[in-house]
This record gives structure tokens, sequence and C-alpha cells, in this order.
């Protein structure tokens, strides 16, 4: 029997790197908020650091490491990181997974899924379970804080990422413009990898200005996984 290390960089010659990326997200995920219970990584990714620093001259071992660059702790679900590499594949600014937004006390009134602080958006992934009567009323108080905290809120469905990138990029756009950022006209097209060697739009990684702060500031909890 193999470590979850060992099985995760073997699965490097049969995954693409975004599939790695999800895997790994699920793995070293873990989390301790104000509500529900606490979850633990299965592995951290301090050991899936160490573990890929102290191999050499494996195959696919490129692979596992351009995938360790982008997981990310936090993550509650395979949507939500399809949706961050999505975004980072477009050029979109960094968003943070379980992200807490505090009150004036320094308390967490909101975890949201993925959050862009320095344009004050964030992202929640809305699956299946939302349309119970019980956590619509959850999320109608997350959106109450959410917009007393002078955040702009974009919720993406399960519909949204079936119709592709369009869709989801015309709505987080939209929210982040909300914040004030705004893409380099002079960067408007470059090679998509995915493309095969055809140029198509995307958003600049460049951006410019940001908002002035709300009544409420958002910042990392002391301990948090960063």
């Amino acid at each position: 029997m193999t470590s979850v290390e060992r099985t995760w960089l073997d699965l490097a010659s049969m995954l693409t790197v975004d599939e790695l990326v999800v895997a790994g997200d699920h793995l070293v995920s873990e989390h301790h908020r104000s509500f529900g219970q606490p979850r633990f990584a299965v592995v951290t990714f301090a050991e899936l650091t160490a573990y890929l620093d102290s191999k050499k001259w494996l195959p696919y071992l490129q692979r596992a490491r351009d995938a360790l660059s982008l997981v990310r702790v936090g993550v509650d679900s395979p949507p939500e990181s399809w949706l961050r590499l999505l975004l980072h594949h477009e050029g979109m600014p960094d968003f943070v997974p379980n992200y807490p937004l505090v009150n004036a006390q320094g308390h967490p009134v909101v975890w949201t899924d993925l959050a862009c602080e320095r344009f004050r958006t964030c992202l929640e992934y809305d699956g299946g379970h939302h349309l119970t009567p019980e956590q619509q009323h959850s999320d109608h108080r997350r959106d109450l804080f959410t917009a007393e905290a002078g955040w702009h809120q974009v919720k993406i469905s399960k519909e949204d990422m079936r119709r592709g990138k369009a869709s989801v990029l015309t709505k987080v756009q939209r929210g982040l413009r909300m914040g004030g950022w705004n893409p380099d006209p002079s960067c408007r097209y470059r090679p998509h990898k995915r493309s095969f060697g055809r140029f198509e739009p995307v958003i600049c990684t460049k951006d410019f200005g940001g908002p002035g702060l709300g009544p409420l500031s958002a910042r990392r909890i002391p301990g948090d996984p960063v």
C-alpha cells in the first residue's frame, strides 16, 4: 500500500494538471470555521510539499509540481476548485478560498467560497443543496451580511459552469468592476494553452485601482491556513 502523497504523485501519469489540482485541493483541505464541524486534511499541504521536494528524476514529477503550485488549502468542493482554475487560466485577479469577512469587532460573520480582497468581490458556488428552504434562509442571512460588509457577491451556479467560461466570466467581471477593477486595455489577447495556437480574447492580469474600504473589514483570522 502506498502513502497518500505517493498515490497523488502516481496520479500525475494519468491526470491533467488541473485534475491533479482538484484532487490536491481535496486532500489538503482543512478549516476551523466559526460554524459547523472542523475539517482536517487527509495530508497537509506542508507534508505534500515536503514529499515532492524529496523526489528527483521521477516520471511526471514536474507535472505534479506544476499542480502543487496551484493547490490551495480550504476548498470545500471540486466545483469550487474548477471555478478557481477557470478564473486563473483566464488571467483574472487571484481569489482565495474559505475567506472570512469580519465585523468591526473582528469576528467572522461570513465565510466566502472564494474572495478577492483587493476588489472586495466574493464568489459563492450554489450547488443543489442551496435549493432547500433551510439553506435558502441561511443564504439570505449570508447575502445581507456580505452587503453590509461592503463586498460585492457573485453567485455561480452549476448551470453557469455547464454553459462554459463566457457565462462565468461575465458575472465575475461585473462583480470585480463594481469593486474598482479595470483590465489593462493594452492587453486584450494572448495565446491560450487550450486554443491550439489560435488567439482568443482573455482578461489581462494587469489591473488598476481599487475601492475604498466599507464599514466592515475583511482579513484572515490568525492561525487560519493560507
